[in-house]
């Protein structure tokens, strides 16, 4: 069974979400600060990250782990602050949820980001996409406009691929909130807003006057061919 590292400094609920994982299938594995996260990262299929750790912040944990793996990140974190969603999913964490929660949505999203990253590694979509210099290569997960490689975290190169192999089409915050993170929206659009924000900061000239992923106001986003 995939195993689910949980990093986590509070106990109780650390035990919480362990025991729901478990009863739904999956194997665990339990961490209190960030140090021995890291450490115990590299063998676990999805991480269940809390900001706020001893030893290494869960920020820093993130921004490591993205140097070599694209495997799924869930943040979490008691804080309402926006910051810290802003600055988690733009390291590259796929989903970020609130304290308290229901340990039932938080399998549930666990389950919805196992399936979605082994269809995305597993599957063969071989071949590139070129539109106006922004080339796409699907199978290595690289993107370069204008010659220049661009960064993307894994769902910011999510929702370009998925927006350029269906161009010219609007596409509503939780209608690509469904379609990427394989999830009823459930009031999480700002995660998509996030997301698109930081994608144009690195592949358009101008972010404020995109040429490649358009604002439809009131409606969503599309590709422009």
């Amino acid at each position: 069974m995939p195993l689910i590292l949980i990093i986590e400094d509070d106990m109780e609920i650390a035990a919480l979400q362990r025991d729901y994982l478990q009863m739904a299938g999956f194997d665990t594995d339990l961490k209190s600060n960030g140090i021995e996260g890291l450490e115990a990262a590299e063998y676990a299929d999805l991480i269940i990250l809390d900001i706020m750790l001893p030893g290494m912040d869960g920020l820093e944990v993130l921004k490591t782990i993205r140097e070599t793996s694209d495997i799924p990140v869930i943040l979490c974190s008691a804080r309402s602050d926006d910051i810290d969603k802003i600055r988690g999913l733009g390291l590259g964490a796929d989903d970020y949820m609130q304290k308290p929660f229901s340990p039932g949505e938080l399998v549930a999203r666990v389950k919805a980001h196992l399936a979605r990253f082994e269809r995305l590694t597993s599957k063969k979509t071989r071949g590139k996409l070129a539109v106006r210099g922004l080339v796409i290569d699907r199978e290595d997960r690289r993107v370069a406009v204008h010659g220049k490689e661009c960064n993307l975290t894994p769902k910011e190169f999510d929702i370009l691929v998925f927006l350029m192999e269906n161009p010219n089409r609007v596409y509503s915050k939780d209608e690509l909130f469904e379609r990427i993170w394989g999830l009823e929206a459930l009031g999480d659009g700002d995660t998509v807003v996030v997301h698109v924000r930081r994608l144009r900061e690195k592949i358009e000239a101008e972010p404020q006057n995109p040429q490649y992923v358009e604002t439809v106001w009131g409606a969503g986003y599309r590709f422009r061919m």
